[in-house]
């Protein structure tokens, strides 16, 4: 699955961290070497590899999807981010599961999947 110049969609990871062994620094990585856009969202900047942490919440069009690894606890000042970017899918990693956000976003008509990007990546299933 590729957009209209040829990348593979793009995905918003929010959580993302400069430390090798975080999860959503394994799953920018991952999604980079599967030929993703990535914009990695956290509350530090930094980098992962090539890809520059950022704090901000850029305006974006066409988004694939948003994975989170933030708690739920924190995920409350992403809601009307996530909804103004209208993902096809939000993807809640294990520890990040959200009813309240998961029936936000299902009402706007965002598919919502509870898994885990690294192994969907793994296999084949992140479409």
């Amino acid at each position: 699955m590729t957009n209209q110049s040829g990348m593979k969609p793009l995905v918003v990871v929010i959580g993302a961290s400069p430390k090798p062994e975080r999860y959503a620094n394994m799953a920018i990585r991952s999604l980079n070497a599967h030929g993703h856009e990535v914009i990695a969202i956290g509350m530090r900047e930094g980098k992962v590899e090539s890809i520059p942490i950022i704090t901000e919440k850029p305006v974006l069009e066409q988004c694939f999807a948003v994975t989170l690894y933030v708690g739920p606890a924190k995920q409350a000042a992403y809601y009307a981010y996530i909804l103004e970017l209208h993902p096809k899918r939000l993807i809640f990693n294990p520890g990040t599961e959200n009813p309240e956000l998961a029936e936000i976003a299902k009402n706007a008509g965002i598919e919502v999947v509870c898994d885990c990007t690294l192994i969907m990546l793994g296999s084949g299933t992140f479409y």
